[in-house]
């Protein structure tokens, strides 16, 4: 009972000076709360059959997320517990001298844990379920969805999951603490306050050469995957630069010390104006010990970045391509004059002999009854005229340069009337060809740049004897299948009269409804989905695509992605903050001495505040500072692998995320000033 009683003190007392672990701990656990909760906040919307299947695989995903980010967060836990361990060295030391066994100290931890675990799980429920209330909200936001009521709720099984998993964090850390009590000495916890951490890195100069090479390391990193992105097709060549970028990030806070003390102790003037001095040899002197976390920080920090920005990049990208890239109400297309020996049925064979309408109608479907706006129109490929072939000159430096394209692909081709017909609908600009005349439509902007190089050469290609040329330098913006992303590679405009002389792939047909409201169109689609009971409908291959099924699938992809991502990147972000928040608090205490002594040879509390401010905000700066340095390559890269979502919505998700940090990297790092200030205050 009295070890019990003297552990309940000891965490009231430390409460003060410690609050950013005890928040850090709560606000962890109503996060993990949240993001599984929300299963039970999704039953108040009102959501159509398919994206209830989107919601199921989020809420499948997110469980999955859950363990990663419970590793992440014990990790945190364990991390910055050894920090609050090392501050109370000569406490643990008194105790021993006053006869108390490493057992009973290891007691008074187990209780500490205890206390602070069931306190942090209580409170962090609580929060995380009021603050679950709102989440609702936002969930039905992303989804575009309607509330059908709200109503208050609590997920059990999300409690019982975080109880779970804090749980086993929380007896880590008891098994963690007993350990370092068993091994601690009496004579270097009475000591451990007296110690000064010296400076590994004696000499300057090796310093600075250190920090070039990795500098140059950094930048052939950089290049890789950017200037050389599109070399980066295999994993083992993507895990190079990878590499370089970790170990270049450890070596460059390796040497950051010696180089920072080398620059500032050659110009005099600086390195002794006021505290500079002190700021700077604390700062060398502390990171030395420090180089491993700084880098686990560095890289946590870019993959926040990263990750949120590309998330909400790909959800706002998505939504805003719906406008543009889906202005029809239905795409319907069928494979055209199969082989007899493919590895379709006869009777679909011979149905690919006849257009989508007349398909529509054998299936007992009225097109002119409930479609209109009617565009149908074929597509033509050939085996005979591949990728290459439409290359010509280029095609030997675009192999060099793209190895893993397919290059052996048949082009697709469409007649320049059709094309116009569709982009009438489509509100493209029409295209205007003479005899012997092409034009390149595309828009996905890797192959939108392979394309122009065989364009700007004026590369011919030939069907059945007659030679075209193209008619402009670089390809026209387009697109022909509705899609939410930008996919066309490339499709060839050509005169009517030529296009004939090539086979029939794909037959399409594109249509708005007759019907006006959403709840018409969807009995329209309804009515489409049904003519799979037709006793034509074994005969036939056709595919639907439709304005609806399209947005529900684009809304929730990119909302999945968008908890996801700021799941993980908001958790990453805490777990950096309070990684060094902890540090520079536990500093702060170490360094109570080094103050006072400050204080004694007549040094004002302006000054000692403004070299703690320094002090703090270069720890918490220069992680930011080079994680954002790797954010920049790394979103370039990032927007290379998701070029088919457009970057449009880029530099918003950007702003968006510098708004997250600020908030709460900028709060965790002013919350650490005004606690060590509070710390080294004289009493």
């Amino acid at each position: 009972m009295m070890l019990f009683k003297l552990s309940l003190k000891n965490i009231i007392r430390s409460i003060k000076d410690y609050a950013i672990y005890f928040f850090t701990l709560i606000l962890g656990v109503a996060i993990f709360y949240i993001f599984n909760a929300i299963e039970s906040q999704t039953v108040m919307m009102n959501v159509s059959s398919s994206t209830y299947e989107i919601i199921d695989l989020m809420n499948s995903m997110l469980s999955g997320v859950s363990v990663f980010v419970a590793f992440v967060l014990g990790f945190l836990i364990i991390y910055t517990n050894r920090f609050l361990m090392k501050r109370r060295n000569k406490e643990f030391g008194i105790y021993l001298t006053l006869g108390m066994s490493k057992r009973k100290i290891s007691l008074i931890l187990f209780f500490e844990t205890l206390i602070v675990g069931c306190i942090s799980l209580a409170v962090g429920l609580v929060l995380g379920t009021l603050l679950s209330q709102f989440m609702s909200l936002f969930v039905a936001n992303m989804f575009e969805a309607k509330m059908t009521e709200f109503e208050f709720v609590f997920s059990s099984s999300a409690c019982m999951k975080t109880l779970i998993y804090f749980s086993v964090m929380y007896l880590l850390v008891m098994i963690f603490n007993t350990y370092n009590v068993s091994r601690c000495k009496l004579i270097d916890l009475l000591n451990a306050s007296r110690k000064s951490e010296k400076v590994k890195l004696k000499n300057p100069w090796l310093c600075v050469l250190v920090f070039v090479l990795s500098v140059c390391a950094l930048g052939y990193a950089y290049y890789c995957v950017t200037g050389g992105a599109t070399e980066l097709q295999t994993a083992d060549k993507i895990l190079i630069p990878i590499a370089l970028g970790i170990l270049s990030t450890f070596f460059i806070f390796w040497s950051l010390s010696g180089l920072l003390l080398k620059l500032f102790m050659s110009r005099k003037k600086v390195y002794y104006k006021g505290l500079n001095s002190f700021t700077l040899r604390q700062f060398s002197s502390k990171i030395n010990t420090t180089v491993f976390s700084m880098t686990i920080i560095c890289i946590m920090l870019f993959f926040t970045i990263c990750v949120l920005s590309s998330a909400i990049s790909i959800r706002n990208s998505m939504t805003s391509n719906l406008t543009s890239m889906v202005p029809a109400d239905i795409q319907l297309d069928k494979k055209l004059d199969l082989p007899a020996d493919s590895r379709y049925s006869e009777e679909i064979i011979e149905d690919s002999k006849i257009s989508v309408r007349e398909t529509l109608d054998r299936l007992g479907f009225d097109t002119n009854r409930y479609f209109k706006d009617i565009v149908e129109f074929d597509l033509y490929a050939s085996n005979d005229i591949l990728v290459r072939d439409t290359l010509g000159d280029a095609y030997q430096t675009l192999a060099d340069q793209f190895p893993y394209l397919d290059y052996d692909m048949a082009e697709t081709f469409m007649r320049v009337s059709d094309y116009n017909k569709l982009a009438n609908l489509y509100h493209l600009e029409p295209i205007t060809l003479e005899d012997g005349e092409y034009v390149v439509v595309a828009d996905f902007d890797s192959w939108i740049n392979i394309r122009n190089q065989s364009l700007k050469k004026g590369t011919s290609i030939t069907i059945n004897g007659i030679t075209l040329t193209p008619k402009y330098e670089e390809c026209v913006n387009g697109f022909v299948y509705m899609t939410s992303s930008h996919i066309n590679t490339g499709i060839f405009v050509v005169p009517d009269d030529v296009a004939l002389y090539l086979p029939r792939e794909e037959g399409i047909l594109v249509a708005n409804y007759q019907a006006t409201t959403d709840e018409e169109k969807q009995m329209v689609e309804d009515m489409i989905i049904a003519t799979g009971n037709s006793p034509y409908a074994p005969n036939t291959d056709i595919e639907a695509s439709t304005r609806l099924s399209l947005y529900e699938s684009s809304i929730g992809l990119g909302a999945m992605i968008t908890f996801i991502g700021l799941y993980l990147g908001i958790v990453f972000l805490i777990a950096s903050a309070a990684v060094l928040a902890l540090k520079e608090l536990s500093e702060s205490t170490d360094n109570k001495e080094r103050f006072q002594m400050l204080r004694k040879i007549g040094t004002d509390e302006a000054m000692l505040n403004r070299a703690l401010f320094r002090q703090i905000g270069i720890f918490f700066l220069f992680p930011l500072l080079l994680a954002i340095i790797h954010s920049i390559f790394g979103i370039k890269f990032c927007t290379y692998l998701l070029e088919t979502f457009g970057n449009e919505e880029l530099l918003l998700s950007i702003v968006v995320t510098a708004g997250i940090i600020v908030f709460i990297y900028g709060g965790y790092f002013l919350i650490t000033y005004f606690c060590s200030k509070n710390i080294i205050k004289e009493k």
